[in-house]
């Protein structure tokens, strides 16, 4: 009895996970699908080197391998901001 028992909760805990997984895995593939473009080309100054790149709505980000963040408009791909990263 207790093992049919058992065997019951484990077979419905595994259900209960296929179908969280089945339920929420359209929604993250929909969430990549729906991201902003990436930017054709993008011209950073002169003796920068891109490390990483991000993106928002309106604007992109790069880090530099100099510790700065540049951003820029997504619109006509103008610098908006440049942040120093202050070392520690």
């Amino acid at each position: 009895m207790l093992v049919t028992i058992l065997t019951a909760s484990m077979i419905a805990g595994l259900v209960t996970i296929i179908v969280l997984i089945v339920i929420r895995v359209p929604n993250v593939i929909r969430t990549v699908e729906d991201s902003p473009p990436l930017p054709s080309t993008i011209s950073l100054p002169d003796g920068t080197k891109a490390s990483s790149f991000t993106q928002g709505g309106d604007w992109y980000a790069v880090v530099t391998t100099d510790n700065q963040i540049l951003i820029f408009n997504r619109d006509d791909n103008s610098l908006r901001q440049s942040i120093r990263i202050a070392p520690r």
